[in-house]
């Protein structure tokens, strides 16, 4: 009889050591895993169950919400979609204490949205707005931080990854499960806000005021229309659908996904390259 902490030894001992040693973490975990059941049931059951097990998760109907969700994303991403989107919520922020960083949130809120990724949202925050945050002098706790937080926000505003992923273990409603996080999401986004301002008025030199253009109202009003509009539609085919009960969420992500694709072909921007590194 193998004692108890042998195999806790070696799946946590064996996670930390491969993830330092750089391996991915999605075959760090299926190695641990093998040597796990290896441990406790022996060669052949071991393959039979790593076996049964990568069939199962393969072709659960459960899960498929969550590659769509993502490749979502990866669309809007890759087709620069996104980066007009920033343009045009970076215009309405006018002179507010702290613009750039309640312009992190409220893009991250709006991706949260659309991909359902938290990585993918880090990602495309750090990448957009970041290094302007760090040209204008804003400090750490102002730059890194709301990016920090928005990528939080992924999951729980839905269309959330992890919310399917917690559905599927739990036995639970995955429709239901994304509604109930869609308010706290957007609570948790206007504290976050709310804080931003708050500080930003009390330590002005933690985000240094710069110069805005002056925007008109017509051509706010036009971005607004022409690039936050459609992304809106998206969001409505992902989640309104799903609270309003006329689609599951498998084929409410299908939908936003075909969505994603309409508009990212309507601006010119569905090349075969982007497609390709959506994929």
């Amino acid at each position: 009889m193998i004692e108890w902490w042998i195999p806790l030894l070696v799946i946590f001992g064996g996670a930390m050591f491969l993830l330092l040693k750089g391996i991915p973490v999605a075959f760090a975990f299926v190695i641990v895993n093998m040597l796990g059941v290896l441990i406790l049931q022996g060669g052949g059951a071991a393959f039979n169950t790593f076996t049964a097990s990568l069939y199962a998760s393969v072709t659960s109907f459960t899960l498929l919400p969550i590659t769509l969700f993502i490749l979502m994303g990866e669309i809007l991403w890759h087709s620069n979609v996104a980066f007009r989107a920033v343009d045009v919520l970076d215009k309405l922020m006018g002179r507010l204490p702290g613009r750039l960083s309640i312009l992190t949130v409220a893009s991250g809120t709006m991706f949260s949205s659309l991909s359902g990724s938290t990585m993918a949202n880090t990602a495309l925050l750090g990448t957009m707005l970041l290094p302007d945050m760090k040209r204008r002098g804003y400090k750490d706790p102002m730059s890194i931080g709301p990016i920090i937080a928005s990528g939080g926000l992924a999951m729980i505003v839905p269309p959330s990854s992890l919310a399917v992923i917690l559905a599927a273990i739990g036995k639970l409603s995955i429709g239901r499960l994304l509604i109930a996080a869609l308010i706290p999401g957007l609570i948790m986004a206007v504290l976050y806000i709310a804080y931003i301002v708050v500080r930003c008025k009390l330590q002005p030199e933690l985000t240094p005021a710069y110069e805005v253009e002056r925007v008109p109202w017509r051509e706010r009003i036009v971005g607004v229309v022409k690039y936050l509009l459609p992304l809106g539609v998206i969001v409505f085919l992902v989640t309104g659908v799903i609270v309003i009960g006329i689609a599951t969420p498998t084929e409410a992500a299908a939908m936003g996904c075909m969505g994603s694709f309409i508009v990212a072909f309507a601006y010119g921007g569905l090349t075969r390259e982007v497609i390709v590194k959506s994929v």
